[in-house]
């Protein structure tokens, strides 16, 4: 089930082979211990650090490689085959608050971060989910005030991926007396900038390695040059930004879903072969096949919508319409292949000392970030009639 090479060009041939080395030789053989310690996998990183995966889609004049969401889509689906929470040490690089800086960005902003981001030596978060501002992303309440020269930030975030290891934020806010899509911005913060309180995190059922953290901002000071989309009361750009700059991350996603629902595939094949039941291999029940058969497609679908909508550019991001469906399709794919694989190795993939338990865990979570399955399917049915209908209360 591995990524049809043939399909790709020399030079995305040999960085997919690159990646799959990495995550089969370095990555997998640690993927269960750094679930067991939900620890964040430091050496990992260094480890794909020290190969340039971390400045992929960094621009060549900062130091990166300069390339797009579908080579950072090839790279992702091979680092989660071998082990996810080592995929998503680089998802935020190559998917989140850096591409945000590299397109609507200030040069400041881009001279200061994106060539620490290249070398993995800064590592990203997005700061966007509230406790009463999830699917609901417009509903967010941390504000950002005018003070002296400067700005003031309060509120309160939750659910940020990485928050624990992250050195800057990409924090999404509003202007004061806004309300719903009026008035949302965006600002750049350091980890050690004055009025952040301590991290705090939360144990979660899966993804363990890569803490989720909350995070409260006091009077926080924010500079005019921290600034990356300003929120102003009666404009909707940032709303506009907000949906669109999420799609990069939720093609990061998909990629990293269809790289475990490969792992459990390619896990359940080789144990069907192996396992004898009634005086021969599993493998040759037609009801095995027909699971085999089922959970092969589902993967093989998923990544052709991911394809698809990895290459497409709506003003420098991956469409709307095309993204949700990949993410929708591998977010699925993922959940029953990871199902189904461990029916197939029945109890011995319940037990914890198998991957199998995991990859389950695993894909429920990549389910909900990033946009639940019920979000996406309201985003696409709006970009398919063309009737976009509002679920906030009039």
């Amino acid at each position: 089930m591995t990524i049809p090479l043939d399909q790709l060009t020399d030079a995305q041939a040999d960085l997919v082979a690159r990646a799959r080395t990495i995550a089969q030789n370095e990555l997998r053989p640690r993927a269960a211990e750094w679930d067991q310690r939900a620890e964040f996998p430091e050496e990992q990183f260094d480890v794909l650090r020290k190969a340039g995966m971390a400045g992929l889609t960094v621009p060549v004049e900062y130091g990166g490689q300069g390339l797009g969401t579908f080579e950072a889509c090839l790279v992702l689906e091979e680092l989660s085959a071998g082990c996810l929470a080592s995929a998503m040490t680089i998802q935020m690089q190559v998917n989140g608050p850096p591409r945000v800086i590299a397109r609507i960005g200030t040069d400041q902003q881009r001279k200061e971060y994106l060539p620490r981001v290249a070398d993995g030596s800064v590592c990203f978060s997005i700061a966007m989910t509230e406790p009463q501002a999830g699917s609901d992303g417009t509903a967010l309440q941390t504000t950002l005030r005018p003070h002296g020269d400067g700005f003031l930030l309060n509120g309160e975030k939750c659910h940020i991926t990485g928050a624990l290891r992250s050195d800057a934020f990409l924090v999404f806010c509003r202007a004061p007396d806004t309300a719903g899509p009026d008035g949302i911005g965006a600002v750049l913060i350091d980890r050690d900038v004055e009025g952040l309180a301590p991290i705090e995190t939360e144990p979660k059922m899966g993804g363990r390695a890569i803490a989720e953290g909350i995070m409260r901002f006091t009077d926080v000071p924010v500079r005019a040059d921290q600034i990356v989309l300003e929120p102003r009361k009666g404009s909707r750009d940032g709303a506009r930004f907000l949906i669109r700059q999420f799609n990069p991350e939720r093609c990061g996603n998909a990629a990293m879903s269809i790289g475990l629902a490969r792992s459990a595939l390619d896990d359940a094949v080789a144990y069907t072969k192996e396992r004898e039941q009634f005086g021969r291999p599993i493998v040759e029940f037609q009801g095995l096949q027909w699971k085999i058969a089922d959970m092969a497609t589902a993967i093989d679908g998923a990544r052709l919508l991911l394809w698809r909508a990895a290459r497409t550019d709506v003003q420098g991001f991956p469409g709307i319409r095309e993204t949700a469906m990949a993410k929708l399709a591998a977010n699925e794919a993922a959940l029953m292949v990871t199902s189904e694989a461990l029916q197939l190795l029945g109890h011995k993939g319940y037990l914890t000392r198998n991957p199998m338990e995991r990859y389950v865990r695993d894909a429920f979570g990549l389910g909900i970030g990033g946009g639940t399955t019920a979000v996406l399917r309201n985003m696409i049915a709006g970009e398919v009639t063309g009737v976009r209908v509002s679920q906030r209360k009039s």
